[in-house]
């Protein structure tokens, strides 16, 4: 199976990128995920199941850490067969 997740975390800033925003993007671009699109308004990824699962594991728990009062994501099935 294959997932989408779109995320976004607040508080935002629009001078500068918070660091739970930097966490966020961080986290996503390390994981072993597909389409990988980071904005400042929202972003991005595709993989297989086990693989979006743990990124939204890392990053929920890494940007409350460091300072996200809100996490906004969903996560759409996109696709059957594992990569």
């Amino acid at each position: 199976m294959r997932l989408k997740v779109e995320f976004t975390t607040e508080p935002f800033d629009l001078d500068e990128a918070p660091a739970h925003a930097l966490v966020a993007r961080e986290v996503i671009e390390a994981a072993e995920l597909d389409a990988v699109d980071v904005g400042p308004f929202g972003n991005t990824a595709e993989g297989g199941a086990e693989e979006v699962l743990t990124a939204v594991d890392a990053l929920l728990r890494r940007a409350l850490k460091a300072g996200a009062t809100r996490v906004s994501l969903q996560v759409n099935v996109v696709g059957e067969g594992d990569r």
